[in-house]
């Protein structure tokens, strides 16, 4: 197992996005997360897929799209159409997630389930088999710059748990309040995908922050560990 990095664009200058994701592309980045914001189920309004299809125009890293929406089954197909190649959606935000899943995996995209700050692990059980990627919110949703929960650890390593319980190895990502100090005991507990936007973007030098939490993150590896998604 390796430790993949997504540098999330909510942190970079939006007048100078394109720029931003290419340097976060040069500097070694693996995944490029766009976090979508409708001012409903979180309070700020983000972008859309005119955006994501703008920025998969100018990068060939996947694009990790997180829906912090309501009523995310609305909008699965356009963003798959922008260019969508990780798509998660909030197990709150949706009454039907499983059909939510069955959904994205139809339109040939990676199905992702996030999990807010305070949405126990046991939600997983009945879609634990379904999913392909786990996305534990480490902050609450909303904003960037926040500080890291400490008890998402917790909750990392009971979702491996169940992951493992349900013979899945699909990958556990971590978005919020990642930085080098605290990347390895993320890993440590579980997950193998970063999300850090601040650490990156907020950095003057993009290429050795994400250096640096790779680095940071490797050294909480296992000597085995479960496959990435």
């Amino acid at each position: 197992m390796t430790v993949r990095i997504a540098a999330s664009i909510l942190a970079a200058d939006f007048s100078a996005l394109g720029e931003a994701v290419a340097t976060a592309e040069q500097g070694g980045a693996d995944l490029i997360h766009v976090d979508v914001m409708d001012g409903h189920f979180v309070p700020n309004i983000t972008i859309g897929p005119p955006v994501v299809r703008a920025i998969k125009r100018v990068t060939s890293l996947p694009l990790d799209v997180h829906l912090m929406i309501a009523d995310p089954a609305r909008y699965l197909t356009a963003f798959a159409e922008a260019g969508a190649d990780f798509l998660s959606v909030h197990v709150e935000a949706t009454p039907h997630l499983h059909g939510t899943l069955t959904e994205i995996k139809k339109l040939g995209i990676r199905a992702g389930v996030a999990l807010n700050p305070s949405t126990p692990a046991s939600v997983l059980n009945e879609i634990a088999t379904e999913v392909d990627f786990i996305l534990v919110m480490s902050v609450n949703p909303g904003f960037g710059g926040q500080k890291f929960i400490p008890r998402t650890l917790t909750k990392i390593a009971a979702i491996q748990d169940i992951l493992e319980n349900a013979k899945n190895e699909a990958s556990i990502e971590v978005d919020g309040g990642i930085n080098h100090s605290n990347a390895g005991d993320v890993v440590g507990a579980g997950a193998n995908m970063l999300v850090a936007g601040s650490a990156i973007f907020g950095s003057p030098d993009p290429s050795q922050a994400i250096e640096m939490l790779r680095l940071a993150g490797s050294s909480g590896l296992p000597p085995t560990g479960r496959k990435q998604a």
